[in-house]
């Protein structure tokens, strides 16, 4: 849960906490033949939807348009939850049953050229106000680094992006960035995989960070996954820059598992022409099996060669493909 202060010069000490970004879940199935109620309007099922994204954070959301079709990479108005703002329209969701339209914002314009140009002229703020900001974390000796600056287009307000390793009473320097600013202001905590998310990078595969490039939805990893793939569990290899075990191993997770169930295990004895075969390699990518047996013989099958009887495996009697035999 992310840690919010949200203050303006007359109400300094208010306090409030909202959802995180991985809270951003399309888990709902919703009949695509129906009318939605959305904020008081209603949504008829043709309705253009698109996904956006906001370009500082990253985060990426849905919303609805009643004008002309928008084409991808175009930048738009639309509230989030932040404020109002702008954001890049990635494209047109076609398959609007995927998504939990309650979630579903509207588009409240197009962007023009004066909009961009306040964009572009934010961005000297921010890098002014990140600066300035690191100042009063370090005078104030607070255990929180700063990790980006916001400026919101059509609200008068600021988000501030930081991650801690324990909860961080920021009161006073909430007072600090007020006076300063005369604005309102908003102290976000996040955590480190949020923060590889916001500011980028690149992964040891050489491109850009998946939740940065591919998708913010931060979906839970375990070592599991590492272990069944038959990957290293060198915590180097299989760590992003983030300290976390890395996203993309989740995203081949059901191939293998579903490929695990169609092939023998390392270990498992099957029997072939009178002679006890052990199971000694599998490639789940190559879809082989490599085995060894008593004599010292070697042979490398394709999957289609085994079969599961009875909670047994079996070689099927078909040609075998050897690769060494002794």
């Amino acid at each position: 849960m992310d840690e919010v202060i949200d203050v303006n010069e007359g109400d300094i000490d208010s306090i409030a906490d909202e959802l995180n970004a991985n809270e951003l879940n399309d888990d709902d199935i919703i009949d695509t033949n129906i009318v939605y109620d959305i904020e008081g309007s209603s949504l008829k099922v043709d309705t253009p939807v698109y996904q956006l994204r906001l370009t500082y954070s990253r985060e990426t959301f849905y919303a609805f348009y009643y004008g002309e079709i928008l084409p991808a990479g175009s930048m738009v108005m639309v509230p989030t939850r932040y404020g109002k703002d702008m954001a890049e329209l990635i494209g047109r969701v076609y398959n609007v049953s995927a998504i939990s339209m309650s979630r579903v914002s509207h588009i409240d314009r197009p962007a023009t050229d004066e909009d961009i140009s306040k964009l572009e002229s934010n961005k000297q703020k921010e890098a002014k106000a990140y600066e300035i900001c690191k100042e009063k974390i370090l005078e104030r000796e607070l255990k929180m680094k700063l990790v980006a600056v916001h400026c919101l287009l059509e609200d008068s307000k600021m988000v501030f992006f930081f991650t801690a390793e324990n909860r961080v009473d920021f009161r006073e320097l909430v007072k600090d960035l007020v006076g300063i600013f005369k604005i309102r202001i908003e102290l976000r905590q996040i955590g480190i995989r949020d923060e590889a998310r916001i500011t980028g990078g690149l992964g040891i595969c050489g491109r850009t960070f998946c939740c940065h490039s591919i998708s913010d939805k931060l979906k839970p990893v375990s070592i599991k996954m590492a272990k069944d793939q038959n990957l290293s569990l060198n915590s180097m290899k299989i760590s992003g820059p983030c300290g976390r075990l890395l996203c993309c191993l989740s995203y081949e997770h059901n191939f293998y598992s579903e490929q695990r169930c169609v092939m023998p295990q390392e270990g498992v004895r099957v029997t072939y022409n009178g002679s006890a075969w052990r199971v000694a390699e599998v490639n789940v990518v190559l879809g082989l099996v490599k085995l060894y047996s008593e004599d010292g013989g070697v042979m490398q099958l394709p999957k289609a060669n085994f079969e599961k009887k009875e909670n047994k495996w079996y070689i099927k009697d078909m040609a075998l493909h050897t690769m060494n035999s002794k």
